[in-house]
Formats: C-alpha cells, structure tokens, sequence
C-alpha cells in the first residue's frame, strides 16, 4: 500500500517533490521537540491529553468545554476590493479549517448541518483534516467523505500541520483540489481570479509562496489559502489580495472575552482570529470547526466562514 501511495504521489507531485516531503514527514513524525516555526508541540505529546482533561474536570469545566466544541457557529465576512474582477462582485467563499474529524463526531455532525443550508461559489479546506500529527489516516479520509457528501464543486484544500502527505490521493479522489504550491484560476465573462495553496508552512515547512504565484502576474486577483497565518508578511509581498487560513483554532481555550492562553503560532495576537488587514492584504484566520489535543473549547465557539467578496 505504501509503495502504491508512493507511486500515486510521484505521479502527482515529481519525484523529488514526493520523496523530500515523505523523508520530512519521516524524520520528524511523532517529535515533541525542535520541530518547525515552535519549540514545543503540545499535540505531539499524548500524555498531555489525560493531563488538561483531569483538570478541567477538577475545576469543573469538562462538561461545558465538551458542548461548546459541538456547537459550531456560521459566520459571514464581507470584504471589498477597488481591483476585485467586475464579474466577481459578490462572489463568496465557504471556509471550513482544522476538522480533526476524528476528534469530536457531533461537531462533524453540526457542520454538515450547517453547509446543507448554504449557498457559495466555492468551498475552500485549509487544513488539519487528521486528529493526531501520525500513525493512521484512514479514520480521517472516511470522516472527510462524509463531509464532502454535503458539499458542492468546487472543493479546493491545502494541507496542514497535522497531515501527511499520504492522505493526497484519497483526498483528490473525493473531488478536492488540492493546492500543493500551486494555483488554479477561476474564469467569469474573460475576467480571471486565481486560488492559491502552499504546503504546511508550520510544522513541516515545505511552503513555497514564490512556485504557487509563478503562474499569474503580481497585478492579478489572487487569494491564497495557507494552514497557518504566519507566512502573512510573505504572503502580502507576494501581492496576494486575501490570505485565508486556520491552525491557531483562536486559543480553542480562551479566558473570558475570547482571550487566548497561547495561540501555538508566531505571529502577532491580533492576527489569531477573525478578518484583520496586513499591508494592504485582506486576511481571515478561523477558529477552526473542530478541536485539537481535546474535544474542548471554553470562549472560544467553532466555526465556519462564509467570506463575500465585493467591489468597492
């Protein structure tokens, strides 16, 4: 099976590209320490999990924590650009991040509740589909079917910091187009806007921003989806007009006001969460619809997003 992966793989990526990504995945799979942009990577230490469940019990937490990670909420992004295409005015984007889909099934449950009732142009996927950083990835690609069944073309993805890159062909043959520092370009009455996606730039760091714009010119329309938001400052210089992302899952357990403890990211606080605007680049960062390391969330609900673009 592996060999045959490997093969698909090559196929799809080049050589080179599918054996340094599997030898990466290799060398750093199940490390707690000294991987990526972050010292420290508390979900690739499982006896932690026991840890922070034991104590929201012992303060009495657990119980709520564990119904607010199922009840996910819509929300809506409106966003206006003087050099959006004229036939893409009111275009909009449905954002779902960091399923984990394995973690909490109720939440799944809720999200796909919630997409039957929508309408959209298209469906992005930034990322974190799997529950745990290793080891099997069958449980992930099955919950991800069962989403995708309630979603409509076109769906396209990028993957994250908890994937491998084993779980490319399974997720393409569902119907994702999946971006692997690559672009692809939506055309309306001869007006063109391109989605880009880069690989996890977090963990794994085989992003590369410069390959995924190499097929459009710098005064082009272009939106680019990445996991995670630190690569913000690149992103914006690259001439990217919107840069939609996840991972940080905005703290996941928060104080009250929605206050992050740690946001497990290198970037500035104001960038965790929700629409913000760096150098003339819009951006939106979700909380993500489900939940890492625990099925927990304290003021701090799931989400998914429906950005509308528009003139103006």
């Amino acid at each position: 099976m592996d060999a045959e992966v490997t093969e698909q793989l090559e196929r799809r990526l080049g050589r080179v590209h599918a054996r340094q990504r599997l030898g990466i995945e290799a060398d750093v799979e199940a490390r707690v320490f000294g991987q990526g942009l972050n010292f420290f990577h508390i979900e690739n230490w499982y006896s932690i999990h026991g840890i922070i469940r034991a104590a929201l019990w012992l303060m009495g937490l657990h119980g709520r924590g564990e119904r607010n990670a199922a009840r996910v909420v819509l929300r809506e992004n409106y966003v206006r650009f003087a050099d959006l295409p004229p036939a893409f005015d009111g275009f909009s984007i449905l954002h779902l991040s960091d399923l984990h889909v394995e973690m909490s099934q109720s939440a799944m449950e809720r999200v796909a509740a919630l997409v039957e009732e929508l309408t959209y142009d298209v469906c992005v996927l930034t990322g974190d589909f799997r529950a745990r950083t290793f080891g099997s990835y069958a449980g992930a690609l099955d919950g991800v079917a069962r989403l995708m069944s309630h979603l409509h073309s076109p769906v396209y993805g990028v993957l994250g910091n908890h994937d491998t890159i084993r779980m490319l062909p399974g997720l393409e043959a569902m119907g994702i187009r999946m971006l692997q520092n690559e672009a692809e370009g939506l055309t309306r009455n001869d007006q063109t806007l391109y989605i880009a996606g880069i690989d996890d730039a977090h963990y794994y760091r085989v992003d590369n921003i410069e390959k995924a714009a190499s097929g459009f010119g710098h005064d082009t329309f272009a939106i680019l989806l990445s996991h995670t938001p630190e690569i913000f400052r690149q992103a914006a210089h690259a001439g990217f007009r919107l840069m939609l992302s996840g991972h940080t899952h905005g703290g996941q357990i928060c104080l009250p006001g929605g206050m992050p403890i740690t946001l497990s990211s290198d970037l500035p606080r104001r960038l965790g969460a929700g629409a913000w605007e760096y150098q003339g680049m819009a951006g939106y960062t979700s909380v993500g619809a489900g939940s890492s390391v625990v099925a927990v969330r304290l003021n701090c609900p799931p989400e998914i997003t429906v950005h509308h673009l528009h003139r103006g």
